[in-house]
C-alpha cells in the first residue's frame, strides 16, 4: 500500500512538471499567434481602406493613362508602406498593365484567375485582400506568385476602379509591406520567448520544490500519526499504572500503620524506600496524564469565581510537615480577608500551587518560603507570590525552565528527583484559566514565583 502511494506521487510529481511547463508553452504560442492575426488584421483593413483612397483619387484620370503613371509616382513617393502599385484595363481574357510603379512587370497580358474573380464578383468600393505568404493558394495566384520578386511579405489589395460616370474601367492592384508588422512580431515573439524560458524554469524549480514539499508533507502526517498513536499509548499506559500503584501505596500505608502487625526497624526501612519510590511513581503517571490530555485538548476545566483563601491555607498546612522535616518555615499572609474573587478551576488551581509551593520547599536547604497575596493595577488583578530562600537559578535556566522535560543542572539539582514537566504543565493550567505566571531567581539567593489572575469580583464584606 504504501509502495503504491510512493510511485502514485512520483507519477503525480513528474505529470505536474511536464505538463504545466507544455500548458505555459502553448498558452503563450497561442497569444503570439492570435497577436500577429490581430495586427495582420489591422493592416488589412487599413490597406482597404487606403485603397479606396487610392481609387477616388485616380478616378478621373483613368482615360489618360500618363496621368495615372503621374498620380502613382506621386502617392508612391508620399507614401513609403506601399510596395507596388498599379493599374490593369482588360483585354478580351486578361488584363494588361497601363500604369504601374513597378518597371520590371511585363508588357505581355496577365491572365490570373484573381483578377477575373476581383473583377467580375466586386462592386465599387469592394476589394480583395490577399497575405503574400498564401498566395500561391488563392485562385489563380500562383501566376501572381511568379511574378513577385519581393522578399518581405505583403498584402496584395485588389478593387475595381470606376469612372466618373460610373462605369467599370479599371483594377488597382496595391501590395502593402508587412514588414512593420513583421518586425514588431519578431521583436515581441523573441522577447516573449525569453520571458517563456524564464518561467518554464521558474515553474520547474517550483514544481520541483513542491514535490519535495509534498514528500514534506507525507511525513508530516507519519509523524502526526505516530505521535498520535505515541498519546494513544502513552495515555492508556498512564491508565493502566494509576490503578496498581493506587494499590500498592494504599497497601504500603497499611503496612506501616501496622494494620498487617508490628514490623521491626528494618522492615520499616525498606517499606519507606518503597513507599518513596511509589509516590514518585505516582507523581509520574499523573504528569504524563496531564501531559497527554493538554496535548490532545481533552483537559477538562471547570472555573467559577472562587476566593482562593481557603485552598493556599489548605495546601499550606499538607506541605507543612515536608517544611518540618528539613527545619524551614512556611508562611502564608494574605493581604485581607476575605480575598477578592478569581475565576478559576478550584482543582486545577491547587494542583498548581501544590507543584509550585512543593518546589520551593524541595530546592530550599535553608531558611523560609513564604506565601503572599496582593492586588494590583488598580485592583483588576489578583497576585499570589511563592517566595523562598532556596538555591535559586541562572539566567540561562530561566530561559527553558517552561520547556517540556526541562530540568535545571546543577550538583545540587541532581540529589533532587523530578521529571521536568510540572512547570510546562502549571504553565499551561495557569493560562487555561486566564491567568499568566512569572518567575524572578538569583542563584545562590533564591526565587520568587508570580501568579496574576483578573479579579471578577470583590468579596461582599469590602
Amino acid at each position: 500500500m504504501i509502495k503504491n502511494r510512493e510511485t502514485a506521487q512520483l507519477a503525480y510529481g513528474i505529470i505536474l512538471v511536464v505538463l504545466i511547463p507544455l500548458l505555459i508553452i502553448i498558452n503563450t504560442v497561442f497569444i503570439i499567434n492570435r497577436y500577429n492575426r490581430g495586427l495582420d488584421t489591422v493592416l488589412q483593413r487599413q490597406a482597404m481602406s487606403f485603397g479606396r483612397l487610392i481609387s477616388a483619387a485616380i478616378k478621373s484620370d483613368l482615360p489618360w493613362p500618363d496621368f495615372v503613371q503621374m498620380r502613382i509616382e506621386t502617392l508612391m513617393q508620399s507614401n513609403i508602406g506601399i510596395m507596388e502599385l498599379s493599374v490593369l484595363e482588360p483585354e478580351d481574357n486578361h488584363f494588361t498593365v497601363v500604369a504601374s510603379s513597378n518597371d520590371a512587370l511585363p508588357a505581355r497580358p496577365i491572365t490570373a484567375e484573381y483578377y477575373h474573380l476581383a473583377w467580375t464578383q466586386l462592386a465599387e468600393n469592394e476589394g480583395l485582400a490577399v497575405d503574400s505568404a498564401r498566395l500561391n493558394a488563392a485562385p489563380g495566384g500562383a501566376e501572381l506568385a511568379a511574378l513577385n520578386t519581393d522578399r518581405e511579405r505583403f498584402w496584395l489589395i485588389t478593387l475595381p476602379l470606376y469612372g466618373q460616370e460610373g462605369e467599370k474601367k479599371a483594377l488597382l492592384s496595391m501590395k502593402v509591406s508587412s514588414k512593420i508588422i513583421d518586425d514588431l512580431t519578431a521583436t515581441n515573439s523573441k522577447f516573449s520567448l525569453y520571458l517563456l524560458l524564464i518561467t518554464v524554469g521558474v515553474v520547474i524549480l517550483f514544481l520541483l520544490v513542491a514535490v519535495r514539499l509534498w514528500d514534506y508533507a507525507v511525513l508530516y502526517r507519519k509523524i502526526k500519526e505516530i505521535d498520535r498513536m505515541k498519546d494513544d499509548f502513552v495515555s492508556m499506559t498512564s491508565h493502566e499504572l494509576r490503578t496498581p500503584v493506587t494499590g500498592i501505596r494504599g497497601y504500603l500505608d497499611m503496612m506501616l500503620g501496622g494494620e498487617f502487625g508490628p514490623l521491626d526497624d528494618r522492615f520499616k526501612k525498606v517499606l519507606g524506600l518503597v513507599q518513596s519510590a511509589s509516590e514518585r511513581l505516582a507523581v509520574l503517571v499523573d504528569d504524563l496524564l496531564n501531559v497527554n490530555q493538554i496535548e490532545q485538548g481533552r483537559l477538562k476545566m471547570y472555573p467559577r469565581p472562587t476566593d482562593i483563601n481557603g485552598i493556599i491555607r489548605g495546601v499550606t498546612d499538607e506541605l507543612a510537615v515536608l517544611a518540618a522535616k528539613k527545619k524551614l518555615r512556611l508562611d502564608y499572609k494574605p493581604h485581607a480577608e476575605p480575598l477578592p474573587l478569581v475565576n478559576i478551576d478550584a482543582n486545577r488551581f491547587k494542583q498548581v500551587l501544590v507543584n509550585l509551593v512543593g518546589n520551593a520547599v524541595k530546592y530550599t536547604e535553608k531558611g523560609e518560603v513564604k506565601i503572599a497575596t496582593r492586588e494590583k493595577f488598580d485592583g483588576r488583578i489578583l497576585e499570589i507570590t511563592v517566595k523562598d530562600t532556596g538555591i535559586g537559578m541562572s539566567a540561562q535556566t530561566l530561559e527553558h525552565l517552561f520547556e517540556k522535560f526541562y530540568r535545571a543542572r546543577g550538583d545540587k539539582m541532581k540529589k533532587i528527583p523530578g521529571t521536568g514537566l510540572g512547570l510546562w504543565i502549571t504553565k499551561r493550567l495557569v493560562e487555561f484559566m486566564d491567568g499568566a505566571i512569572e518567575i524572578d531567581s538569583i542563584e545562590g539567593v533564591g526565587t520568587q514565583i508570580a501568579l496574576r489572575f483578573p479579579i471578577v469580583r470583590q468579596p461582599k464584606s469590602a
